[in-house]
Formats: structure tokens, C-alpha cells, sequence
């Protein structure tokens, strides 16, 4: 069943630009993009069985079990605008979701055609997470290094307050990216013996220059 479809993952550290690449790659080729946030809201929001499971989790600050987001996986990617091709962000994050998702997608006589890792060095992870500032009065972003406002510590906007997010503070950011390798990383490994695995590189990079290369690897090219 698979044939011409396009079934994509893709990966990348938080700051890699992963999100930002994936609202691109949707459209260019006709995917939905579907986020692992963006589904588990909707379940809760619908009320769907797997919906309210998830509910009863959250709501006890509990992490979601795999069997649970594997489900609502499921139930998403055998919808209409799926059927013919997608683009997950934000699922697989571990080696056992990988792997329940090579099971939810044999069964359906379908696999993953791309996997796309946008590779970024981590000091520059960090500079780029650890660097954002938030207004508290309008709520609009900077970037100390990439988009400073024209006053320090002052928006540009309404002249409210700068602030960092407790979670964009250097030692969380370190901690986020520690994570991020103990539990993703090796997915690099599963699917590069797959080979299915195609990297592109996101260090010092544009958005525009990435996507272009994102796109030659989806459209067949060769890791950028």
C-alpha cells in the first residue's frame, strides 16, 4: 500500500528548528502534519476514549503511556487525509515508540518511506534556546544574539519587561538536550540501519536554506 506515499518522520533536538521546518514540509508536499501535542489535544478536546485515558494521566501530572499515544497515533493515521501520506513530529521518542510504530504501520500494509534528522551542534542548541526573551506585557519574543530588542531588557512593542523562561535558563536547556540524547538519539541508529535515515544540516543555517535542503531529501536527493 505504501507505493507513492510519502510517510515522513522527523527528528531534531529541541532548538534544531523542527517545528519550524515541519509547518513548511506539510504543505510543499501535501502532508498533514501531525504533532504529537496537537492530537493529544484534540483527543481531549473530543472526548474519544483514548482521549480521556490520556486526560486521567495528565491531569495526575503522570507522563502518557506509550500504548496510549500509540493508540491516538493509530486512530490519526488511519484518517482521510493520512491515508496517502504524512508527517509526524514529535513521535517516535523513544526506541520502544519507533518500534510500536513499525508494528502500527505493517499491520496496515505501510511503512516509513523518510526519516530526516535536522542536525544542529548542541553549543549552538543552547545559545539558541538559552538566548530567548519573552515581553511580559505583550507577549512577543527576542533573542538576545538573533533578534535583540533596540533597548535592552525592554520591548520594542509596548516597553514591557524582557524575561527568560524558567525552561530556557542554560542548566534546563543542558538538561533538556541530556533527554533529548539519552532517549532519542538512538533512534538516529534504528533508522539509519533502515535506511531510511537522511540528515540535514540545521547549524548556522537560514529556515529558507534547510527547507531547501529538507525538500531535495524528500524529493529524493541525497543527506545535506
Amino acid at each position: 500500500m505504501t507505493g507513492d506515499q510519502l510517510n515522513v518522520v522527523l527528528l531534531g533536538a529541541p532548538g534544531s528548528g523542527k517545528g519550524t521546518q515541519a509547518e513548511r514540509v506539510g504543505p510543499a508536499f501535501g502532508l498533514p502534519h501531525i504533532s504529537t501535542g496537537d492530537i493529544l489535544r484534540a483527543a481531549l478536546a473530543a472526548g474519544t476514549p483514548l482521549g480521556l485515558e490520556a486526560k486521567r494521566y495528565m491531569e495526575a501530572g503522570e507522563l502518557v503511556p506509550d500504548e496510549v499515544v500509540v493508540g491516538i497515533i493509530r486512530e490519526r493515521l488511519a484518517d482521510d487525509d493520512a491515508r496517502r501520506g504524512f508527517l509526524l513530529d514529535g513521535f517516535p521518542r523513544t526506541l520502544e515508540q519507533a518500534r510500536a510504530l513499525d508494528a502500527m504501520l505493517t499491520d496496515a500494509g505501510r511503512a516509513l518511506t523518510d526519516v530526516v534528522l535536522i542536525d544542529v551542534p548542541e553549543e549552538e542548541l543552547v545559545q539558541r534556546l538559552s538566548g530567548r526573551r519573552l515581553c511580559r506585557g505583550c507577549g512577543k519574543g527576542y533573542h538576545t544574539v538573533f533578534d535583540p530588542p533596540r533597548q535592552e531588557g525592554a520591548c520594542n512593542v509596548c516597553g514591557g519587561e524582557l524575561y527568560q523562561r524558567a525552561d530556557d535558563n542554560e542548566e534546563t536547556v543542558r538538561n533538556r538536550l541530556q533527554v533529548y540524547r539519552r532517549q532519542t538519539e538512538p533512534l538516529v541508529g534504528y533508522y539509519s540501519e533502515r535506511g531510511v535515515l537522511k540528515a540535514v544540516s540545521g547549524g548556522g543555517r537560514m529556515p529558507d536554506d534547510v527547507f531547501a535542503d529538507v525538500r531535495r531529501v524528500l524529493a529524493g536527493g541525497t543527506s545535506a
